[in-house]
């Protein structure tokens, strides 16, 4: 957009309903775009709404940002950046309107009048039959009169009691004069008789297709108005070549939104690429995974049969780094027409997009530590420029009409872009961290065009009911939902019996006419791949070893990474309080944590590091024996068979997170035990996403320290039966709900008729906005671990 101190090519001020949200599809991507794009045009949206009631709209990134906004049919005035009033213009207005409350209580003398209960300022909307209203307009209107007020009639049964002299021409009229706009550079665009007084005003304007007759009536005469064709968003976009307001050969006039479309059926968007790399002898050698994150190899599967697809992830841009492909094979063999569409980054931008920002706003606030997140706004611009990156790498490998399958939360900006680029896709985002309810997501300053972009999908996916709702909870408190379908959590969740149960959860939710699809889609663990691990000569070697130290003390188990949301201080002073409390567990138990370090640059868990080695000093150097060493604590990262052989050793899983969205070392523990015939106990956080599925957990609150230590203390007392009931139970679960079949699940979700698209963004948050205001106001109104 133009400084304000430009003098801009074209104002556009234009109806909403109707008009600015109305059309084709090709003609409103085509005028959003130009708008959006084009630094001489500056936008104003001229409202029946109020201004709370167009927020909504403004959560919506594919949508231009409007410069001003004039609300409540010219009553409000404001910064369609920042939404504080235009001053002086704003006082003018509220100096001549009586007040509201003496407004509602001179117009209780007519009871057929029916307030509106839609948000307004500086008006009382009613609501009467038109043959009543009729038979009192008369004595209405003296009454206005007596109140130094206005009466603005729609569709002969709407009435707005509004401050003298103001409606949307006169409003618009002072805000260009304010502004110094200049009248001819001002194309006004409506398509009811409420935005008659625009037309009146005598700026060119466009009644655009679709028309009230009784407008297109009433402008018949006016030699500046054209009655376009088309309807929404291509009336404007005739209007503004009839008027000429562009060069003809003016560069922003439909250029293009997308260089191309690609020829992948299935795009996987995830932040790693499908295959470690590396650089040897001065070339780039691609080797298989070696990291423990069994998500990979199930998205490759969905590839293995043949089908085309594309995999789009970053690659840090260093010229140090030779042979860059913008876009390699994966594996000829195993997946022939599988592509890795890289999207080059500069370490500058992965530093603040991930390392710092996401990790550093978004990771706290995520798993409710709202008060250690850090919002920046320089970090935010990133974080929009590498979404973009992404959307627009997506888009161009994408078939027409291709599912794009979009992972967590490092990419929710990627939606609305995709959408606006390529609007036949279906595109499916899955959320592998926690969500956080309304009060701890409606921190982010930028929540809005979150929300905003996450709507423009298909279908979203979550890890547990709990999280839905949540989800649902937050678009609520943004703008109207109507919940379409609804489905109990019972059997396959628990509902009330841990903190993250639910009773029922929303699986299908409208957004005007568009529906969106919801599920809950627990990640599930690769049990093949165990096996595999397990039946390798070095693993067996690992685990016999671990048995002979540890014998015949029993083993608690602790693997998590270093962070706050893992509760690993909480674990280490409950462990404490347990060996405190039980003093005959001295030299019969042994905890034994595996805490994976952040990566150098990630500075925020150096505090964190210290305060953990300084408990485990603690608690050993208070009850080492000689021969026994209570905590035996490791810093470092294990690779993925040592990691199955420490399950398979273990007596008791100790994982306690104080917030997690799912937490698959569980199930990986679960597996392994189940496979070996053991009978290892999981002790498992309530707060994790997990412990709504894992039934049989021993479950318990990291919050509690008293819980903590008695959740312990039981799992380490249980009998051998029960250890074995408990275990069977939870490896059902793990055995039936594997990682493929959650990849499979979650793809027929996508495909089936929850994911169904039904309408642009823009035309579904209008429509209901517009029921929302109670009528149409005459057409205004890492997977972590």
């Amino acid at each position: 957009m133009n400084s304000p101190t430009q003098t801009p090519a074209l104002v556009l001020a234009t109806d909403l309903d109707g008009t600015f949200l109305a059309g084709e599809p090709g003609h409103r991507q085509r005028l959003y775009r130009l708008v959006d794009q084009h630094p001489g045009i500056r936008l104003v949206w001229v409202t029946g709404r109020s201004l709370e009631a167009v927020i909504p709209l403004l959560s919506d990134p594919s949508l231009p940002r409007p410069d001003y906004l004039v609300c409540d049919v010219g009553a409000t005035v404001a910064c369609g950046r920042t939404l504080q009033p235009l001053q002086p213009l704003q006082s003018g207005i509220d100096a001549r309107w009586p007040g509201e409350h003496v407004v509602a209580e001179a117009m209780r003398r007519f009871p057929a009048l029916q307030r509106q209960d839609v948000p307004q300022e500086r008006r009382c909307s009613y609501f009467c039959d038109p043959d009543v209203l009729a038979r009192h307009r008369d004595d209405i209107e003296a009454v206005a009169r007596e109140l130094g007020c206005d009466v603005l009639y729609s569709a002969d049964r709407y009435l707005d009691i509004l401050p003298p002299r103001t409606d949307k021409g006169r409003t618009l009229l002072a805000l260009a004069e304010q502004l110094d706009m200049g009248r001819d550079r001002i194309l006004v665009a409506g398509d009811t008789l409420n935005d008659l007084s625009m037309f009146d005003a005598g700026f060119k304007g466009v009644c655009v297709g679709r028309s009230e007759p009784a407008l297109l009536e009433a402008t018949e005469r006016h030699e500046r108005v054209l009655h376009a064709d088309d309807a929404g968003c291509g009336g404007i976009l005739e209007a503004i070549e009839h008027f000429a307001f562009l060069p003809a050969n003016d560069p922003y006039i439909d250029k293009p939104a997308c260089t191309g479309q690609g020829k992948s059926d299935l795009v996987m968007v995830y932040h790693r690429l499908p295959f470690d790399e590396s650089v040897e002898d001065g070339k780039r050698v691609q080797k298989r995974h070696a990291s423990p994150n069994g998500i990979i190899p199930s998205l490759l599967s969905f590839f293995a049969g043949g089908q085309s697809g594309s995999w789009v992830a970053w690659t840090l841009d260093d010229a140090k780094r030779p042979g860059f492909q913008a876009r390699t094979p994966v594996d000829t063999d195993r997946y022939p027409n599988l592509t890795a569409a890289r999207v080059p980054l500069a370490k500058s931008e992965v530093d603040a997009f991930y390392k710092r920002f996401s990790k550093e706003a978004f990771w706290p606030m995520l798993h409710t530590f709202w008060e250690r997140a850090r919002f920046r706004e320089d970090d935010w611009k990133v974080f929009l420029k590498v979404n973009r990156k992404f959307a627009e790498a997506a888009a161009a490998e994408a078939a027409p009409g291709a599912t794009v399958w979009l992972h967590d939360y490092n990419l929710w900006m990627v939606p609305a872009r995709l959408r606006e680029l390529r609007p036949d896709l279906k595109i499916a985002f899955f959320h592998h961290t926690y969500f956080p309810s309304a009060d701890i997501f409606n921190v982010v300053p930028w929540r809005r065009e979150i929300l905003g972009s996450l709507l423009s999908c298909d279908y979203i996916g979550f890890h547990i009911p709990r999280q839905v709702e949540n989800f649902v909870d937050v678009v609520r408190g943004a703008m109207p939902v109507e919940v379409l379908e609804r489905e109990g959590c019972a059997p396959r969740f628990l509902t009330y019996g841990c903190a993250v149960g639910l009773e029922s959860m929303v699986t299908r939710m409208r957004v005007g006419d568009r529906e969106v699809g919801l599920g809950a889609h627990p990640v599930g663990t690769d049990l093949g791949r165990i096996r595999d691990v397990l039946a390798q000569r070095g693993t067996r070697a690992t685990l016999e070893k671990l048995r002979r130290e540890i014998s015949p003390r029993k083993l608690v188990l602790s693997i998590e990474r270093l962070d706050y949301t893992k509760g690993i201080l909480e674990k280490l002073n409950a462990f404490e309080r347990l060996l405190e409390a039980q003093p005959q567990l001295a030299g019969k138990v042994t905890l034994l944590m595996i805490c994976v370090p952040a990566a150098k640059e990630m500075t925020i868990y150096q505090k964190l590091q210290t305060q953990i080695e300084q408990a485990v000093g603690r608690i050993n150097g208070k009850h080492s024996r000689l021969d026994w060493t209570p905590v035996r604590f490791f810093a470092r990262s294990l690779p993925f068979e040592e990691v199955v052989a420490h399950y398979a050793a273990s007596d008791v899983m100790w994982i306690t997170p104080l917030r997690d969205g799912l937490n698959l070392v569980a199930k990986e523990f679960v597996a392994t035990q189940g496979i070996e015939g053991g009978k290892g106990v999981l002790v498992l956080s309530e707060f994790a996403g997990a412990a709504a599925e894992m039934k049989g957990a021993v479950l318990t609150n990291p919050h509690d320290p008293a819980d903590l230590s008695a959740a312990l203390g039981q799992a380490l007392a249980m009998d051998s039966d029960e250890a074995e009931g408990r275990l069977r139970q939870l490896y059902g679960i793990v055995e039936n709900y594997d990682v493929d079949r959650w990849g499979k699940d979650f793809l027929a979700a996508v495909r089936g008729p929850g994911g169904h698209q039904k309408a642009s963004t823009r035309a579904a948050v209008a429509t209901v906005m517009a029921k929302a205001a109670g009528r149409n106001q005459a057409g205004e109104a890492d997977a972590a671990a």
